[in-house]
Order: structure tokens, then C-alpha cells, then sequence
């Protein structure tokens, strides 16, 4: 893959499935948990994990995913917020933006390609964190629409979050990453643009002869540099 094998309409979809992310499935987690705005990667569905009383809501490529307490799923066609939000079972859903989502399907499908190819990735790297480096979940954040989780020590300056993004204002394609929480020392292993840290374009991992060895070297060598070994 290059990045011209990117879809044309990924910044278009990608902004819409972000806002179905944070105003429907998060904020259905809210709803039944009280405070609680973390969603998951299941399969190659964006979700939230399970709900108090079983069930869960997500969504893979263009249709939102319903499951009930028995683990039976239905797939909706992701047609607005609003619908979704109805769809989702969310207690205030006439509240939410009735315009059609702008969602397109090959751009959606390769959107759900790159969390189920992430996620994993991210679970082998933190199966080999020590304890001592205090590892957290794993965890899909809505704000910013990236899946990571942090090791490390914090006073040593060895705390670090390690994910993938699906893109922002200042990067056209989705990307890997490692944010150190103290400014790591200037040096080509940190050359990432609009924060500081590293970053490893998507097309860049698709392209290896071995994606996920390359995209587990890309974070240990950061994760080696940063406690020195």
C-alpha cells in the first residue's frame, strides 16, 4: 500500500465515524455507567465494552452494531447521529445532528482494517511490559479517536503512550505512535510532526515485507530507547 491506495473520501469518513464514536457510542457508556467514556476494539468493530446489564453498541465499515444481553447483534445502516443515537438505544438521542453522514464504504472498511490490525498489535507489545512499568488498559479513547495505552516510569521519564491514530489536520493517513510524557532528547528516532515524540504513517506499515513486525520494531526500539536498554 502507498498512500495513494488511501480512499480519497477517509478524512470526510473518518470525521463522521469519530463523531459517531464520541456522541453515540460514548456517550451511550456514559448513559448506562454514570462517567465512563472508553470504547473498545471487537473484531473489526469500534464499541463500547460491555454494558451494566450485558449488551453493547458499535460500528464496523457503515452500519452500527447493536448486540443484546445474549450476544445477538444487529447491524443498522449508519444514516445520521440522530438515528444512530435511536438506534443505540441512547436516552437523548433528538438531541443529536440529523444531517446524513458523510460515510464512505471503502473508506469506512479500511478504517475498521486499521483498529482490528491495531489493536492486537497493541496487546502483544503490552504483554511484554514488566509490572513495574504499570502498563494501562488498552483502551479506544472517543476524543481523539486513537486506541493506545501507556508503560513506564514516570519520574525516570520512561512513561510513554504507545498507539495508533486514524489521522488528524495534520496527517492525511492514519499512523502509529509513541508520546513520551517528558520531551524525549532530540534524535532520529523522534521526528514526529505537531507533537513530540514518533510516528510511523500507516502506508509505511502496509508496505513492510511483515506489517506487524515492523510496526511492534517501530514502538519497542522507542519503548528500549526510553529505559535505556
Amino acid at each position: 500500500m502507498t498512500p495513494d491506495d488511501i480512499p480519497a473520501e477517509l478524512p470526510a469518513t473518518r470525521d463522521a465515524l469519530h463523531r459517531v464514536a464520541e456522541e453515540v457510542l460514548s456517550a451511550r457508556r456514559v448513559e448506562a455507567t454514570g462517567n465512563e467514556i472508553a470504547l473498545t476494539v471487537r473484531g473489526d468493530a469500534v464499541a463500547t465494552p460491555d454494558l451494566p446489564g450485558g449488551g453493547w453498541v458499535g460500528f464496523a465499515g457503515t452500519h452500527l452494531l447493536v448486540a443484546d444481553a445474549a450476544g445477538a447483534v444487529t447491524r443498522v445502516p449508519l444514516v445520521s447521529l440522530r438515528q444512530a443515537a435511536h438506534d443505540a438505544g441512547l436516552v437523548a438521542w433528538e438531541e443529536l445532528d440529523d444531517t446524513p453522514l458523510a460515510i464512505g464504504a471503502a473508506a469506512a472498511a479500511f478504517l475498521s482494517g486499521v483498529y482490528s490490525f491495531a489493536a492486537p498489535a497493541l496487546e502483544a507489545l503490552r504483554a511484554e511490559a514488566p509490572e513495574s512499568t504499570d502498563p494501562s488498559p488498552i483502551r479506544l479513547w472517543p476524543e481523539h479517536f486513537d486506541i493506545a495505552y501507556e508503560q513506564g516510569d514516570e519520574e525516570a521519564g520512561t512513561r510513554a503512550g504507545f498507539g495508533v491514530s486514524p489521522g488528524d489536520a495534520g496527517h492525511d493517513e492514519p499512523y502509529a505512535y509513541v508520546t513520551p510524557w517528558s520531551a524525549p532528547a532530540a534524535g532520529p528516532l523522534w521526528q514526529a510532526t505537531g507533537f513530540p515524540g514518533a510516528e510511523l504513517a500507516w502506508s509505511a506499515v502496509a508496505a513492510a515485507p511483515d506489517p506487524l513486525a515492523h510496526l511492534l520494531d517501530f514502538w519497542r526500539t522507542r519503548r528500549d530507547a526510553l529505559s535505556g536498554a
